[in-house]
């Protein structure tokens, strides 16, 4: 898997463009500090990575197993207290017959997601100035 996004910050204040393809996604900062709350703050971009590929990774494996729901929601709180981060992550599924061993399985599943992976593998980052 990869990812190529470019974030890009003008003269507004914490207002930044980001764009990955031909997709562009509007990251700010709320009024309380300092920025135009425009946005999603990057915080919850990251909470957005694992609640959205959740909702995927259980979706694409529900259709190969022809199990049907009428909604999967997914729910992160992403509370971070030092250095430590935490992500409570609570899925419902609405409608559908899910049985209990379907459940258990999705719940598996569910930490399958790619985006569970990243964050609970070892992560490198490198930066240089160009």
């Amino acid at each position: 898997m990869q990812a190529k996004v470019i974030a890009t910050l003008g003269q507004e204040l914490y207002y930044t463009e980001v764009v990955a393809g031909s997709n562009t996604l509007i990251t700010d900062e709320p009024t309380d500090l300092g920025g135009g709350n425009k946005g999603f703050n990057p915080f919850e971009v990251l909470a957005t990575s694992l609640a959205s590929c959740t909702a995927a990774t259980l979706k694409m494996y529900m259709d190969r197993k022809q199990w049907v729901v009428d909604r999967i929601q997914v729910e992160v709180e992403a509370t971070q207290e030092g250095s430590i981060t935490k992500f409570n992550r609570a899925i419902t599924f609405e409608g559908g017959t899910l049985g209990e061993e379907e459940k258990k399985r999705l719940l598996l599943i569910a930490n399958k997601c790619p985006i569970h992976k990243v964050l609970t593998g070892e992560n490198s980052i490198e930066t240089e100035l160009k």
